[in-house]
């Protein structure tokens, strides 16, 4: 790799530090071709990437950007998961697979401007998904519209019954 090569391939890993929204930091070492094929895919299906990088190139591209806490991070067989959309969706994709494939090992994360251990990447994995907080949140304010709607419907059943029983009472007189 030239030097134009590196100054390009450093250029690109800081744009895609700076866009983030999440990054997890892994070992890949013993993963196949493989297995590294298929972490590829189930990253993408929840709108990640995943890159092997020099661990050189890395500190330099995190020097200035919100991920810069990961510099340290960046020694041995280094590969990088980044998310533009949900970070719970990467921690979630990156840790089922460490699950099963042990040969992938969390180093450590980050969210924009915090670096994160790979403990938090776990402990942020298991929060519910970006669509379950807003179905949550859906319910949680539709409560109180419902309980009104209760309220408010609960005088005219009222009014039906005394009505209804009126009507039984002449029948039966």
């Amino acid at each position: 790799m030239n030097k134009t090569q590196k100054q390009e391939a450093v250029q690109q890993l800081k744009e895609m530090f700076e866009k983030a929204q999440g990054v997890v930091v892994s070992e890949f070492r013993g993963l196949t071709v493989a297995q590294a094929n298929t972490l590829r895919r189930s990253l993408e299906k929840e709108g990640a990437q995943h890159k092997v990088v020099k661990n050189t190139l890395a500190r330099l591209a995190v020097e200035g950007t919100p991920y810069e806490g990961l510099r340290d991070a960046f020694v041995g067989p280094t590969a990088v998961s980044f998310t533009f959309e949900d970070p719970v969706a990467l921690a979630k994709a990156v840790t089922e697979f460490a699950k099963d494939n042990p040969a992938l090992t969390i180093r450590c994360g980050g969210l924009p401007g915090k670096a994160i251990t790979a403990a938090e990447v776990e402990a942020l994995s298991k929060l519910p998904s970006r669509e379950q907080l807003l179905g949550q949140l859906v319910g949680v304010m539709a409560g109180p519209i419902r309980g009104l709607l209760g309220v408010l419907s609960g005088v005219p059943r009222g009014f039906v019954q005394v009505l209804s029983q009126i009507q039984q009472q002449k029948e039966a007189a």
